[in-house]
């Protein structure tokens, strides 16, 4: 690595030589230290260089939730080579698309991809390797990865002294670390490039490392989110407890197991967590005295969609000792902006102030534009998209945002997801959050449906609350009013068994629902 530079392999470099013994990362009962995660990372390394992997290549790695896929990224960077993450729950043409895409030198897979894998190696041509055959090849049992081999995992290589090799290679900051595929209402995969620079500003700690205990992740690990959080904690070299389960259950025996301090989730994952904790305590573990689910928490952070004040409180409720959040932002941005504890009941629906280092402004058409030194690199090889995504330099982000006198966001809506009805335009995300309130609602999106008159109607598509009745659009509309503009409220309701969402980032697929409705 070039002196003074910031880049992620040395995030692990700089833990094993300092902490080698303290825990770097949790799965169900086993653990991986610092320094067994270097020692792993640096074999791993060396493997993928010798099935040809060079910095600057990309390798797509399709798994899930493992430790060896947690070495497996940190032998990535090690190595300058570009990590490229797939869902595990990826089809096998959602698979296809993305390797059409990112175009990798290398598709690594676990057990439970090898047959998928395998076919698409043969119908890509792209080289494939497993994880057990590239543990075989770091563990000097085999001269080949294959589909097959006899290698110990990667994360169970014990010890904490790294092994010699050959020179490391030489990693600039400016390099491309990670890219992310996510995508929009159509489901087309669409690259973000992250360098390492911009990854470690992202995690970076601050200059006074205190005590910051452990950190239950909820998110798989194709999603920038998860690989947040991990280097957020390793770089403040404290634990990350990853799950193999991420339900409700999981997340809350998880942290009462570990006394995790930290925990972060999507307002939808804490509302399943809040309803499991109610649900799973019974009269007498609920009188005075009684211990809070969350007790040990210190921070209680959630974010990427409306967040009502009452899952707010409710979440505080349950970890009393917590300060509650509300983050702001996009694998493209990294964090915008948050609304701290304190400011909940007096800024309803607001996702705070900018974060340190963040400038924003409104366009004359209410969309937000972001700048700060941990902007994406690009979209990977769409330079027409990266071009479109910027203006002088301030990243649109696509969401129509309002900004109080206090300097305080709000977003409203998506520049392309406005509905436009009777000559008024309507945000669906703001109808969803009022309508979302509703008792016999779980899920909800709003879209507009064509409509001869009014150009489009508003129409809510609700997923029911097991056992509810269907509500009317009368019925809804009663419940928005007074919260809404009349305009605003639907005009018709549709019940389905899901709402479809895009696999990276989770934003309904609006188009997808009204060719459905339609």
């Amino acid at each position: 690595m070039r002196r003074g530079e910031l880049t992620v392999g040395d995030v692990f470099a700089n833990a094993a030589r300092t902490v080698p013994s303290a825990t770097a990362v949790v799965l169900g009962d086993t653990t991986l230290s610092f320094g067994q995660l270097h020692t792993g990372a640096r074999a791993a390394a060396r493997a993928l260089a010798d099935l040809g992997a060079r910095p600057g290549h990309v390798v797509a790695v399709w798994s899930g939730t493992s430790l060896d896929a947690v070495v497996l990224f940190a032998a990535l960077a090690e190595a300058g080579v570009v990590y490229a993450p797939m869902g595990a729950g990826l089809s096998s043409d959602e698979a296809r698309a993305l390797l059409d895409a990112a175009r990798p030198s290398l598709l690594v897979v676990d057990a439970e991809h090898v047959e998928a894998g395998e076919a698409l190696a043969s119908d890509t041509g792209v080289a494939l390797a497993t994880v057990a055959g590239l543990a075989a090849l770091a563990s000097g049992r085999a001269e080949a990865p294959g589909v097959t081999g006899p290698g110990e995992p990667l994360a169970r290589r014990a010890g904490h002294t790294v092994e010699p090799g050959p020179p490391t290679p030489v990693v600039g900051e400016d390099d491309p670390h990670v890219v992310f595929f996510t995508s929009g209402s159509t489901g087309r995969p669409k690259g973000v490039v992250l360098s390492h620079r911009v990854n470690v500003l992202r995690t970076h700690p601050g200059a006074l490392l205190e005590p910051r205990g452990a950190m239950v992740c909820p998110y798989p690990l194709f999603h920038m989110g998860a690989w947040t959080i991990a280097l957020q904690q390793w770089q403040a070299r404290a634990c990350v407890v990853l799950l193999e389960r991420a339900d409700a259950r999981g997340i809350l025996d998880a942290v009462a197991r570990h006394g995790a301090t930290r925990l972060n989730a999507i307002p939808a994952v804490w509302r399943r967590v809040v309803d499991a904790a109610h649900a799973g305590r019974s009269p007498a573990a609920t009188g005075a005295g009684a211990s809070p689910a969350l007790a040990t928490l210190r921070f209680a952070d959630t974010g990427t969609s409306a967040t009502p004040v009452e899952l707010l409180e409710s979440i505080a409720a349950l970890a009393p000792d917590a300060y509650v959040r509300v983050f702001y932002g996009s694998t493209e941005a990294g964090s915008v902006a948050a609304l701290g504890h304190e400011d909940i009941r007096r800024k309803p629906g607001s996702c705070g102030v900018p974060v340190p280092g963040a400038e924003v402004r409104l366009s004359d058409a209410g969309e937000l534009l972001v700048r700060s030194p941990v902007l994406f690199d690009g979209y990977y090889d769409d330079d027409d998209a990266t071009t479109a995504a910027f203006d002088d330099g301030w990243y649109r982000t696509g969401d129509l945002a309002e900004l109080d006198d206090e300097g305080y966001l709000t977003i409203v809506g998506r520049v392309r997801d406005v509905i436009r009805t009777g000559g008024e335009t309507v945000s669906p995300s703001e109808v969803e959050a009022v309508l979302a309130t509703h008792p016999a609602v779980a899920d909800v999106a709003v879209v507009g449906i064509p409509d001869p008159t009014w150009g489009e109607v508003v129409c809510a598509v609700v997923v029911l609350v097991p056992g509810a009745a269907p509500p009317s659009p009368e019925d809804l509309r009663a419940h928005g009013r007074g919260r809404l503009a009349d305009f605003k409220l639907p005009r018709r309701v549709a019940a389905v068994d899901a709402i479809p969402r895009t696999p990276a980032t989770r934003q309904v697929m609006r188009r997808l629902l009204v060719e459905r409705l339609g």
